[in-house]
């Protein structure tokens, strides 16, 4: 979300979705509060800093350790004083173990993606962290379901070797889809009393992969879907899987009507062949991504115009 205020984005985030609202995050606060940041604060055992070329790890827990769980414990006040009482499905989320391996630095300023035995420490460290983020929203909103969020990204390019070395003159070589999914499955295991939700705004989403890894549900930029993806789509959703469709803009732009912004979630289902009555229930409708770089009126104009389009959509699934 934009802005800096705590307070008023878990107002907006409540008031907009009274039956899944969600853990905000602000990265317009600075280091720590950004989704990186946000994430390397929960590690347990291992800690980052921040230098010029972006967030590393180091030895031992300083500012920037102290200054994202900070951020994530106002962040957490903030969600806990609009939730009194709340029961339903509430979502948190982290960055995936694929895209914050491409994301830290190692002490040698190389990604942490380059060192196979670090990107299995690291996995591990985001599973306990994970597991233990887990108890304290539980703690703070008792009558909540909580469905976590992986955010990554990067793994498409982590899967097929492009993401860039330090120099920016190579990049680090494919990591083995295999090992990929088990790190996936292991950090996915974390929350064993709810729903995962993996989030990647890129292209080329792996959605098999995913399934395969635990996986309840995938979320994604429905711009960026092409007719290739049709397959994979369809054996998922057969399998049970959700899709939360991001079919509403993350930055400033004119939004259409509610019934226009779900017209290609329509045209997809009759291209997969797929009945109408299981629209409501496989598809949630999302932003493309993140909404922090948008205004704040923005912001909550796109989070109502997801409510609206859903009703539409769940009213006329043909």
């Amino acid at each position: 979300m934009p802005g800096g205020d705590a307070r008023e984005a878990a107002k907006t985030v409540t008031g907009s979705f009274d039956d899944f609202p969600h853990l905000a995050e602000l990265p317009a606060r600075g280091p720590g509060a950004d989704m990186t940041g946000r994430t390397a604060g929960m590690l347990v055992e291992l800690y980052a800093r921040v230098e010029p070329s972006g967030w590393r790890l180091g030895d031992r827990p300083g500012r920037d350790t102290r200054r994202a769980r900070s951020w994530l414990g106002e962040d957490l006040d903030a969600l806990e004083e609009f939730t009194q009482d709340y029961t339903g499905l509430l979502k948190v989320q982290a960055v995936g173990p694929w895209t914050l391996a491409a994301a830290l630095e190692l002490r040698n300023g190389e990604a942490v993606l380059s060192d196979a035995g670090a990107c299995r420490d690291l996995a591990a460290s985001l599973a306990e962290g994970l597991r233990q983020h887990l108890a304290e929203v539980a703690r703070r909103v008792p009558g909540a379901r909580l469905v976590l969020q992986l955010d990554e990204p990067s793994l498409t390019a982590v899967l097929r070797g492009r993401v860039r070395s330090a120099s920016g003159y190579r990049t680090h070589r494919a990591v083995d889809r295999q090992i990929a999914e088990a790190a996936l499955r292991d950090v996915v295991g974390a929350h064993r009393e709810g729903a995962v939700v993996v989030h990647s705004c890129a292209p080329d989403v792996p959605f098999a992969l995913l399934r395969r890894a635990g996986a309840a549900a995938v979320s994604f930029d429905f711009s960026l879907l092409t007719e290739r993806d049709d397959e994979t789509i369809g054996e998922a959703v057969e399998a049970g899987m959700r899709l939360f469709a991001g079919v509403v803009p993350g930055t400033d732009g004119p939004l259409s009507d509610p019934a226009g912004s779900v017209m290609g979630v329509r045209t997809l289902w009759r291209r997969l062949g797929l009945s109408p009555g299981l629209l409501a229930e496989a598809v949630t409708l999302t932003p493309s991504c993140g909404l922090a770089g948008a205004s704040p009126q923005y912001a909550r104009a796109a989070l109502a115009h997801c409510v609206r389009a859903a009703r539409s959509l769940a009213d006329d699934p043909e």
